[in-house]
């Protein structure tokens, strides 16, 4: 199942963030597939598009940031797919 979790931190934050991420990489747990990530220009925010079967990876993913960092995590869907299931219940 695909997941998106868009992350957000204070600006005092910014240097350990930046600071972690280049010692630890993003900390993927096995069982989670990153799609891609992306980052808002000019904030302190960015977001993460993964897959996984297991709701103990999105959890494995998220708590060694917790202590920088506001997660915020949802199931998504491809456009395509939310449109043919949309089809069918008519």
């Amino acid at each position: 199942m695909l997941f998106m979790s868009t992350y957000t931190f204070e600006p005092a934050a910014r240097n350990e963030v930046v600071k972690r991420r280049l010692e630890r990489g993003t900390g993927v747990p096995q069982g989670l597939k990153v799609i891609g990530e992306w980052f808002y220009l000019g904030s302190h925010k960015g977001f993460i598009l993964f897959e996984t079967d297991d709701p103990k990876c999105i959890m494995g993913m998220a708590m060694p940031w917790a202590d920088l960092m506001k997660w915020d995590t949802v199931p998504v869907m491809e456009i395509e797919e939310v449109l043919k299931l949309a089809q069918s219940m008519k």
